[in-house]
């Protein structure tokens, strides 16, 4: 007996739309992030509800993802990109924001990951996760991402 769409694999996997200032916004799953190199990392965060949580991490770097959709910068500029925001916002409400110098490898280059699994156990249907291994806190981690957007182009401030 065949599936009915609603039922099929795919539509029960959750996706994360990059938007913003990219030449090439495109929504992913979990499938679709395991084509970039995988990474791991071995966090650490104190959570102030429930202490210190260990947990294991692997995906993609945020730096090879947001780079493959073609931000709007220049990249003979390096300067360029320093006024980068990206905006990242979880399934369950949740928000974060980072700037691109973090990610980017000319200036803090943080191993900054959209996690596709966590402690060996895939997120294919939660969606990936924020995973910022240099953050001592967990805040700006974030579960069930749906939405990334990349920006340069807010109002002058003058």
């Amino acid at each position: 007996m065949g599936q009915s769409p609603t039922q099929s694999p795919a539509h029960s996997l959750a996706s994360v739309a990059l938007t913003g200032d990219l030449a090439r916004p495109v929504r992913l799953t979990v499938p679709d992030l395991l084509a970039w190199p995988q990474h791991r990392a071995r966090v650490s965060f104190e959570c102030a509800t429930s202490g210190v949580q260990h947990h294991r991490f692997e995906g993609p770097l945020l730096h090879d993802v947001l780079y493959d959709a073609g931000p709007g910068f220049d990249p003979a500029r390096r300067k360029d990109r320093l006024r980068f925001l990206i905006a990242v916002a979880g399934a369950d409400g949740h928000h974060a924001l980072l700037t691109w110098a973090e990610i980017d490898p000319d200036f803090a280059h943080a191993p900054v990951l959209l996690a596709v699994g966590i402690d060996d156990t895939p997120l294919d249907r939660a969606g990936p996760q924020l995973v910022l291994p240099q953050d001592r806190c967990g805040a700006r981690h974030i579960s069930g991402i749906n939405a990334i957007r990349v920006d340069g182009r807010y109002p002058s401030w003058t």
